[in-house]
């Protein structure tokens, strides 16, 4: 194992503050999106269709283009990130690692998680790569930030369908997450099981999974 990669949302940072600016923007409380986010997940579909329940035909793209020109854009700080984020990160550059985080965000996205100055060596999103996943693209821009090959590179995630099963199809290795609500609801689905290398419960348990594995 010579490279680490990470997914971001729930995997990194707390999507509360994601779709509470969404509720407020939509005027609804924030237990209402909270509650149809669920649902969509547990139904297996994009958490984003939860939007669509509350303004049917609504652009989501363009409605996040409104937000942004409203001064209502994203905000990312230390109290997004979940608690095992540094310790973790520092731990496994500390081993020899190289840690990339690349995930589904928005070009924003990327400039405030730099301006955190994680413990990292790259952070990308796919705002910035003009792909997202689960395209095969983007997981092939993925082992090129790598720098290994991809049985020497592993990607961390919460969700089976964007993160886990293109991950595997493209050669990587594979670590699911049980953080948020694709990693709680869908942990145990045998796909998902069989799909993950490892099946973790938090961030600090990779550090000796992946020592005993080099």
């Amino acid at each position: 194992m010579e490279t680490i990669v990470f997914d971001i949302g729930e995997t990194l940072v707390r999507d509360d503050r994601r779709w509470a600016s969404w509720a407020d923007w939509l005027g609804v409380p924030p237990h209402t999106v909270s509650a149809l986010v669920g649902a969509a997940v547990a139904q297996g579909r994009a958490a984003t269709d939860a939007l669509l329940v509350l303004r049917p035909g609504m652009d989501v793209a363009e409605a996040y283009r409104a937000r942004v020109a409203a001064g209502r854009g994203e905000h990312l700080d230390e109290t997004d990130l979940y608690p095992d984020v540094r310790p973790a990160l520092a731990e496994l550059r500390s081993l020899g690692l190289r840690v990339v985080v690349a995930g589904d965000r928005t070009a924003r996205a990327g400039e405030l998680l730099r301006a955190l100055d994680l413990p990292v060596d790259l952070v990308a999103t796919s705002g910035e790569w003009g792909v997202s996943k689960p395209e095969p693209a983007f997981y092939a821009r993925v082992l090129e930030v790598s720098g290994a090959a991809a049985e020497d590179t592993l990607y961390v995630g919460d969700h089976p369908a964007d993160d886990l099963f293109p991950a595997r199809s493209s050669g990587l290795r594979t670590a699911h997450i049980r953080r948020g609500a694709y990693g709680h609801w869908w942990a145990d689905h045998p796909d998902v099981t069989a799909a993950a290398d490892w099946c973790v419960n938090a961030l600090t348990d990779l550090p000796a999974l992946v020592g005993a594995a080099r």
